[in-house]
């Protein structure tokens, strides 16, 4: 003999609804709407809103025609032929003669009839395809000037060989000799030629499209500015000869080797980085990821307070008309069907609450722990670990840990997932403690406020937090500087 532990139905359906992200869930429910007869969405406030505004908005409907029909026919009965005299004699008394200059139509004379179509924004024809629909692909932009170009049907194939082996960043991703040999057996043609039409899909929009190297990208750009600038011919002995010590940094061997003095140098940094090693991606749509926030923590009176974003899941119920049915004189094959339909509905609308309510409570033990953080930033951060808050609302650590995953704030310091608000403690010489997240905003904020030209190393970081009481390793420092993506001081050294 002995024990398990078994996870009821119900219970598994819980945690598997508190782990789901805002869109998971929300695809979660439409397939149990779509599934369970019995549930449906409860949009009572909204019609009960609805209704009311439209019996408002008849009511001043009626009246307003009531009040011009009265006007009307009180003319009417004043001289029968009014309304007919009207209309003829319209154009006569009613346009005048000359109307100013600084005038138009619709400042003498409203329209009293209602638009046919909403106001075109900007004065412009309305598209609602082009507005609506998705920005071309790199390769459609390259195709549509191919088709403007006049060049033969061999370079022609050659030309869209070229434009499918190019990636949405505009590199070449196959050599000469590999769209020749897959061209030899259609076309009598060399490498040279591959090659003549590769250069010339590079003038194309964006320029320096279709570059294999860094190198050839960034020279294709430099032979379209204007020759007339100064520091050109330095500029493209640069990019020729030494892009892997501009890389590093090392411009002390770039002075030495071109013989020049660090203004001219600079000069023709600036004209470096005003080019796009990236070219295709001016093009290239980019996908834009939204994020819909779970809790909203707003500062009432005084008091930071969390409350749930009613916008991320529909309002469900059970079907009351359906579940009457329950209890009806149908067959024994739909009272058992109805029965258990309704049994799945109230469990999954019981996980629902479960999830918000949990969702609620850690959301408040995290804003009541972090007051520090909404108030004065990322500085003022607090040590933050799971057991704390599964302590604070009485549950486990994993949980927790469920409840946070993919779930977000919105403050008003920014949207941030739970997660972001724990954090690990560094201990101070005053015996106190500092959160791993604040440090970071540290070394953040000394990076940015450093001399470019004489950028700090890790152990001077190490010193300077040191002078504030935080006692940190220079190892701890290099890792939560990789963490925020901030390379090392030789590669932060600037000139400009």
């Amino acid at each position: 003999m002995g024990q398990q532990l078994t996870m009821t139905p119900q219970l598994q359906q819980a945690i598997r609804l508190l782990q789901l992200s805002t869109l998971d869930l929300q695809q979660e429910i439409q397939e149990a709407l779509e599934s369970n007869p019995l549930l449906e969405v409860d949009d009572s406030s909204d019609s009960a809103e609805s209704s009311e505004s439209k019996g408002e908005n008849d009511f001043d409907q009626n009246e307003e025609f009531s009040s011009v029909t009265e006007a009307k026919k009180s003319d009417i009965d004043q001289d029968p032929n009014a309304e007919f005299a009207s209309e003829d004699n319209w154009d006569d008394k009613n346009i005048p003669t000359d109307l100013s200059v600084d005038s138009s139509w619709e400042d003498v004379y409203t329209n009293t009839t209602l638009p046919s179509a909403a106001p075109v924004p900007d004065g412009g024809d309305f598209d609602f395809e082009s507005r609506n629909s998705k920005s071309g692909t790199l390769q459609d932009h390259l195709n549509w000037q191919l088709n403007l170009t006049h060049m033969s049907d061999g370079d022609r194939l050659i030309a869209m060989a070229i434009i499918d082996a190019i990636d949405p960043n505009g590199l070449l991703t196959v050599t000469i000799e590999s769209i020749h040999a897959s061209l030899i057996k259609e076309l009598d043609i060399d490498e040279e030629e591959v090659t003549a039409v590769l250069h010339l899909i590079q003038q194309f929009d964006p320029v320096g499209v279709g570059y294999r190297d860094l190198k050839e990208c960034l020279g294709i750009q430099l032979k379209h500015i204007d020759t007339g600038l100064p520091c050109i011919e330095t500029t493209s002995k640069v990019i020729n000869d030494y892009l892997p010590q501009l890389a590093s940094h090392d411009y002390s061997h770039i002075l030495k080797a071109l013989k020049i003095k660090e203004p001219e140098l600079k000069e023709a940094l600036k004209i470096i980085l005003s080019l796009n090693p990236k070219p295709g991606s001016e093009i290239t749509p980019s996908d834009t990821t939204y994020v819909v926030p779970d809790v909203f923590v707003s500062k009432k009176n005084g008091h930071w307070v969390a409350e749930l974003n009613p916008e991320t899941a529909p309002k469900i119920r059970v079907n009351p008309e359906y579940a009457m049915l329950a209890n009806g004189k149908s067959s024994e094959a739909d009272n058992t069907f109805i029965k258990e339909n309704l049994q799945e509905a109230r469990w999954f609308i019981k996980s629902l609450h479960s999830r918000n309510e949990t969702l609620m409570k850690v959301s408040n033990k995290i804003v009541e722990h972090q007051k520090g953080f909404l108030n004065y930033g990322d500085e003022a951060m607090k040590p933050l670990v799971l057991h704390d808050i599964a302590e604070a609302v009485g549950m486990h650590e994993s949980t927790i840990s469920r409840v946070t995953t993919q779930k977000y704030m919105h403050t008003p310091r920014g949207i941030f997932e739970l997660k972001y608000f724990f954090s690990s403690h560094v201990g101070t010489e005053g015996g106190g403690e500092c959160s791993s997240t604040a440090i970071r905003a540290l070394i953040k904020k000394l990076v940015a406020a450093e001399n470019p030209q004489k950028p700090l190393s890790d152990s001077k970081i190490t010193q300077v937090l040191s002078d504030q009481g935080i006692n940190i390793a220079r190892r701890t420092i290099a890792k939560y500087r990789e963490s925020l993506s901030i390379a090392p001081s030789n590669e932060r050294k600037r000139l400009l």
